[in-house]
């Protein structure tokens, strides 16, 4: 005779139905059929008296309630695995589907490297990687960590620091034309400029070498918030920028950006990984923490000194 499923059973079916987005994703990760999966989300709304999903035909959605039954269910499982393990012996081995946030342009280029060295170490994980350039909600959006460039003011977050992406001033050689090349920050002011909104808009504050620092207002002819299309706009000559130097080192090299006043440069961004607070992380979190920190260079695209 079948027994009915436990509470630990429920709630792990519950994480999956959250983390896949849908009832339907659910059941064929779990190889079991739709109706059993909606049955045990329902056994366990009435073992807690609570709703805990909003579902119509088009969209499923968290309730309050089912927010906070979602971050103690992951807390719970996390810590009945942990238990599980300790008890047999087992070895700390990462599985399981990882899910991170990632910014749209560092993601897909200098995070891509380290990630594939996390599977490649760790084949039992598989890894949701998703671009977006805001802070995710990680527990409606059932993420378990986020890349952050920038400072970070959420006290909600663990926020690791990984590294630093230092940034530099460019612009194509059409932009200085006959004129030579500026030396100090305040020759800056009279050429075209492009404005990363993401960092700065309307001014920019460059620092020397030496520790001096020189605020610069600028009226951009352009402004993104893409660090892809200000690169390309400043190759196509459309003014100077101040740009990721990982972004632009290439183009550094090969003489179609120039390195403008080389001994000022804007302060280096902060990269935090960024999780929620829990009593305990699976291995597959901690072992993904572990790489990056390792894998990335304490300064991304570090320019030569000048």
């Amino acid at each position: 005779m079948k027994t009915a499923p436990d509470r630990i059973e429920l709630m792990q079916t519950f994480v999956r139905i959250v983390e896949a987005g849908s009832l339907s994703a659910a059941a064929l990760q779990m190889g079991a059929t739709q109706p059993t999966v909606s049955r045990r989300l329902q056994a366990l709304e009435r073992s807690l008296g609570l709703r805990l999903l909003q579902r119509s035909t088009h969209a499923m959605k968290l309730t309050e309630e089912g927010q906070r039954c979602f971050a103690r269910a992951k807390e719970l499982l996390g810590n009945w695995q942990a238990f599980e393990a300790d008890l047999r012996g087992a070895t700390d081995m990462p599985e399981g589907t990882l899910r991170v946030v990632v910014p749209h342009a560092i993601g897909q280029q200098e995070l891509v490297a380290p990630l594939a060295e996390y599977l490649r170490r760790y084949p039992r994980v598989a890894v949701e990687w998703l671009l977006h350039d805001r802070t995710p909600e990680f527990i409606a959006g059932g993420i378990d960590c986020a890349v952050h460039v920038g400072a970070v003011d959420d006290p909600s977050v663990v926020a690791v620091k990984i590294a630093e992406v230092p940034r530099i001033v460019v612009a194509a050689p059409s932009v200085l034309g006959d004129a030579p090349l500026p030396a100090h920050a305040s020759e800056l002011a009279g050429l075209p400029w492009l404005a990363f909104r993401t960092f700065y808009r309307n001014d920019i504050t460059l620092i020397h070498a030496q520790g001096e620092q020189h605020r610069l207002p600028i009226q951009p002819r352009m402004s993104t918030d893409s660090l892809f299309a200000l690169r390309n706009a400043a190759l196509l000559g459309l003014g100077v920028c101040v740009a990721s130097a990982w972004a632009v080192a290439d183009d550094v090299a090969q003489g179609t950006l120039l390195h403008l006043t080389p001994q000022w440069h804007a302060a280096p961004l902060p990269i935090y990984l960024l999780y929620p607070y829990a009593h305990f992380y699976p291995a597959k979190l901690r072992r993904f923490v572990e790489v990056l920190r390792a894998a990335l260079p304490e300064d991304i695209g570090q320019p030569p000194s000048p």
